[in-house]
């Protein structure tokens, strides 16, 4: 589907291309709960490292915890060595990389002084010609404005070429619909685990599914549909 159907692409980093195995994710998690005097569960860790809840800041206060008390412990008890020694790309991820022709970019929420360790370790930077790493001043997903950027950084119109972003959370698909480009859904957990189904354009368990089909991907199987409007609201 993918070739010839698209004039540029754009993706997320975590839990799209690459994941952190587990024994980092647990061991950041805690290193802030020292740090902050809080401890999280198995299920906790994961359900803010991949975003399972929608916006993390409100699963923060729901738990109460505030979030501006969580965020600078949080980077500082990531080790950007450590996590990138401990990053894997999926297979399914370098294949459709190796086979993409046209204006290519990244953008995420991990922050630059773990993306680049990442990027570098595991030989990923040729494949992007822009990497955009959200913050305050850019933006976060699903504003618009990170996408924005990757698009300007490539030299790509939305309104005269056809785009798409692919990513694993409700913020991304968010986020390429108020860019005015399609959303792919990459759902490697699965909806049961995430409790809902986040619908894109194209929903897919894995990223080379985009080669194998001629069209629009099945996206039945889910428990809840997640209407555009819905995407679009203002995760952070």
């Amino acid at each position: 589907m993918l070739e010839g159907a698209y004039d540029f692409h754009l993706f997320d980093l975590d839990g799209t291309l690459v994941d952190a195995e587990w024994e980092y994710t647990r061991g950041v998690f805690d290193r802030v709960g020292d740090r902050i005097g809080r401890s999280f569960s198995d299920e906790r860790v994961r359900t803010l490292w991949h975003g399972l809840s929608g916006s993390r800041n409100e699963t923060l206060r729901a738990w109460g915890i505030d979030p501006a008390e969580f965020w600078p412990a949080f980077h500082a008890a990531e080790n950007p060595l450590e996590r990138a020694e401990s990053t894997y790309l999926h297979p399914d991820a370098e294949r459709v990389l190796a086979t993409l022709d046209g204006p290519t970019g990244l953008i995420t929420h991990c922050q630059s002084f773990l993306t680049e360790p990442v990027l570098d370790r595991l030989d990923l930077h040729d494949y992007f010609d822009t990497v955009v790493c959200c913050d305050e001043e850019i933006g976060w997903k699903p504003d618009p404005d990170p996408l924005r950027m990757a698009m300007a950084d490539l030299g790509v119109d939305p309104k005269a070429e056809r785009g798409y972003y692919a990513g694993d959370g409700e913020a991304d698909v968010g986020a390429a619909w108020n860019a005015g480009i399609d959303a792919v859904h990459v759902e490697r957990l699965g909806h049961d685990k995430r409790g809902r189904c986040v619908l894109g354009d194209y929903r897919v368990d894995r990223l080379d599914e985009l080669l194998e089909s001629d069209g629009p991907l099945d996206q039945g199987g889910c428990l809840e549909e997640t209407k555009r409007a819905d995407a679009a609201v203002g995760l952070k």
